[in-house]
């Protein structure tokens, strides 16, 4: 009787640690199923989890991994090949990057520091429809009115933002919201699906507050 009970016992034991060590995998695999789907375009993070709603979703997503960008010495290359991450994408239309351009870059920058530990888990873009290495950046001492080329400006302003290009007509047919409110940027998330469109006019904190919701919901 106590042999039955004691192989009862250690049965049950080997089950429980089946159970345990199965866990982890089960975890695996269902991220790899949710991965899948978001970038299939099957589950929509955004609209399924929800947020604050400070900025303004694009409904429906617009996907960006098969579009072929210039990439800052004109290079062709496509979204997909950048590392995945969530983007905060900056949109210049025309050959100078103006006050609302350096605005909207300072901008994403502060917000992409105040992620804090979610920090690598972001990045940024400029998507101009002017190769970048033809663009000026205007000088904001009205004195002296000096202008810099915009790839060495972003390398000693805006350290890792990536610069892409699209001609005007793509970059119209992509982010036509962009051609008539230039004063709004966007966010990407990591499958290449533009999700939202945020106005430069609101309050910074409510933005990392729907950023860090969406990091913290999209796992990984």
């Amino acid at each position: 009787m106590t042999g039955a009970v004691v192989s009862a016992e250690q049965r049950r034991a080997r089950w429980i640690l089946v159970v345990i060590a199965g866990i982890p995998l089960s975890m695996m695999l269902a991220a790899t199923a949710l991965w899948w789907a978001v970038e299939e375009g099957h589950v929509d993070i955004v609209g399924s989890v929800g947020t604050a709603n400070h900025g303004e979703l694009i409904n429906p997503p617009r996907n960006v991994t098969g579009t072929v960008f210039q990439h800052e010495g004109g290079a062709d290359t496509v979204w997909k090949d950048l590392p995945a991450k969530w983007r905060l994408l900056v949109v210049l239309r025309g050959d100078v990057c103006d006050n609302v351009c350096q605005d909207q870059l300072y901008q994403t920058r502060q917000i992409h520091v105040a992620l804090g530990k979610e920090f690598n888990r972001v990045g940024r873009v400029m998507l101009g429809d002017v190769r970048t290495g033809s663009v000026a950046v205007s000088g904001s001492d009205a004195e002296s009115q000096t202008q810099k080329g915009l790839l060495d400006w972003l390398a000693h302003q805006h350290v890792g933002v990536i610069s892409l290009t699209l001609s005007p007509a793509e970059l119209a047919a992509l982010l036509p919201e962009a051609v008539d409110q230039p004063r709004q940027w966007y966010v990407v998330d990591p499958a290449g699906w533009i999700m939202m469109r945020i106005s430069d006019e609101l309050y910074y904190k409510d933005v990392i507050s729907d950023l860090r919701f969406l990091l913290k919901h999209s796992g990984g």
